[in-house]
């Protein structure tokens, strides 16, 4: 595919895109092997956002806003590949996905929202696959550490075992920093959806929700405090399962179900053994349970919107995003009974400095590392898109490890 750029940055003004054009500058700028660009609606913010990263002044800027679609479809035309970290993606992202999808452009996002996904999964699988557009959604902390560290733990069963793991429990034990205000923006307008459409309560209940026609085993209930078998310790709710299990059940899915159609997968935090970790594991179902009930009310997002979201261009400062750090921990078991614990670790704030590196590399995994007749055109998840050579390059460039657990 000959296009001017091999990807454009689109919503660089903001302060997750401004973090994707650092990192690309930073790591690519002066070898000339990647040809990027930034867009946004606004020039003059675009200047001012190149200018203050001491980018270089030839840096294309192309402007385009989100709802423009003529703009948006000549803007797409130009790429390989875009970059959107332009969200909430369902009050935002449609025009943009769209016209990828029609144009053959790869496109890659940070989304986290199981409801507008599952709905736009189905309407682009047609024409992403008639116009070759690689469509991957979740490239960012959600859902990347968890879809490849099952892939990856699934590669070390078969390497280690000769057979899958038919279950899997990932449990996350350090996250240090902060999710990003796409994330927790995303979460508001998802309730508002809800209140909208009541049906989505059962779509973002249900794990199979982006595998369309398909039904699995029941899954664990990921929302209650609970003593893991695996990982003998206690376990709590996690805030970002519900989308990370249904990227990893699309992924198994769009694979073949190479693990086998029982295969079971829980996504929980680590809180300790013993009766201490029994009781933070109890008090933080119940913070849970009450977060939830609290979003549901209009006044409570009115106050989040007003006094907690990050304004535009806010965020941690760059000394906040280098002392964070995550560690997922995966625990697999064969149909044998034999297990295997893998480990994946980020090196940054998860929200803000590992996402802006993961979705770069997401990236140019698919222009640089992924066929068109391995991935053809249509709507995919990173690990059944980009499988073991996006790990490959997040282990060698975005500072993540993907590694083995021993005496576990």
């Amino acid at each position: 595919m000959n296009r001017e750029f091999d990807l454009i940055v689109f919503g660089a003004t903001g302060f997750t895109g401004r973090l994707v054009a650092e990192y690309l500058h930073n790591t690519y700028g002066a070898t000339a092997s990647v040809r990027w660009a930034m867009a946004g609606r606004s020039a003059a913010k675009l200047a001012q956002v190149r200018d203050e990263l001491g980018l270089p002044g030839d840096l294309p800027l192309l402007v385009a806003d989100a709802a423009d679609e003529a703009a948006l479809a000549a803007l797409v035309k130009r790429t390989k590949v875009v970059i959107t970290t332009v969200g909430p993606y369902q009050q935002f992202g449609e025009p943009l996905i769209r016209a990828c999808a029609h144009a053959g452009t790869d496109y890659v996002d940070l989304c986290g929202e199981p409801g507008w996904m599952a709905k736009m999964i189905p309407e682009l699988e047609s024409p992403a696959k008639a116009s070759g557009a690689r469509i991957v959604f979740s490239c960012g902390f959600d859902s990347i550490p968890f879809d490849l560290g099952v892939l990856h733990a699934q590669h070390e069963a078969k390497q280690k075992f000769g057979m899958s793991l038919t279950r899997v429990h990932g449990r996350v034990s350090v996250m240090k920093g902060t999710f990003s205000g796409g994330t927790v923006a995303s979460m508001l307008a998802t309730m508002e959806a809800i209140g909208r459409d009541r049906s989505l309560i059962r779509t973002l209940g249900d794990p199979f929700a982006l595998v369309p026609g398909f039904k699995g085993p029941r899954q664990p209930n990921d929302n209650i405090a609970a003593f893991d078998d695996l990982a003998n310790a206690w376990t709590a709710p996690f805030v970002m399962a519900p989308i990370n299990t249904k990227n990893v059940h699309r992924s198994h899915a769009l694979l073949g179900h190479p693990w086998g159609e029982a295969f079971v997968y829980s996504e929980r935090m680590l809180t300790g053994e013993g009766k201490a970790g029994e009781k933070r594991a109890k008090s933080m179902a119940r913070n849970s349970k009450l977060q939830t009930m609290l979003l549901a009310f209009a006044p409570t997002r009115a106050l989040l919107r007003r006094f907690a979201l990050p304004k535009p261009g806010e965020g941690p400062n760059k000394q906040q995003r280098e002392k964070g750090r995550y560690e997922v921990l995966f625990f697999g078991e064969t149909a044998d009974g034999r297990k295997l614990t893998t480990k994946v670790t980020g090196d940054r704030d998860p929200g803000y400095g590992s996402t802006c590196k993961m979705i770069s590399e997401a990236a140019l995994c698919l222009v640089q590392d992924v066929d068109r007749q391995a991935t053809p055109g249509g709507a995919w998840t990173p690990a059944a898109a980009m499988g073991m050579r996006l790990v490959e390059r997040l282990r060698q460039r975005a500072g993540l490890t993907f590694a083995p657990v021993e005496g576990r």
